[in-house]
């Protein structure tokens, strides 16, 4: 269960952390708590799942990443997590994930985002990703992005 308190924090950070030097110190200030109770809630949270994570949520077209592509490739079942373990841990791969297949108009089971300059480059990462995966992949795509949505989590 949350309390008051919990419930002010999630309020207080659903829409992102303050862009100051010190964000906790300034969610303190403004809940009227210790900044090492707000750290220490925040790890409860998380570890409790209420909260799933922190992080950052880059505008990547903001920091040049203008040709945005979802890869999708059909890989073996029984090899999805060992496969989603490797592409995920790529340094150009931003999330990776697995999806139901809706057959026989969408043989994908494995998604992996990859971002870049131009088209040609995130082409490019996803035959880094092809060749990581050699005969396991069956068939790939890559779509691309063509607007950016608002992007939000649960709101309470």
């Amino acid at each position: 269960m949350i309390d008051d308190t919990d419930r002010a924090l999630i309020v207080a950070t659903q829409d992102g952390l303050p862009l100051v030097p010190r964000p906790y110190h300034a969610i303190a200030e403004r809940l009227g708590i210790a900044p090492d109770e707000v750290m220490q809630r925040l790890e409860k949270l998380l570890a409790s799942g209420v909260i799933r994570r922190i992080g950052a949520v880059p505008n990547h077209y903001a920091i040049g990443w203008t040709a945005n592509g979802m890869t999708v490739w059909d890989v073996p079942d029984e090899a999805i997590d060992a496969i989603g373990a490797e592409i995920g841990g790529l340094e150009f791969v931003t999330h990776c994930y697995r999806r139901p297949r809706a057959l026989p108009e969408w043989p994908y089971n494995l998604f992996a985002m990859v971002h870049g300059s131009t088209q040609e480059e995130v082409r490019a990462k996803a035959e880094v990703i092809a060749g990581l995966l050699g005969e396991r992949c069956r068939a790939r795509d890559i779509l691309f992005s063509s607007r950016i949505l608002k992007k939000s989590g649960l709101r309470i």
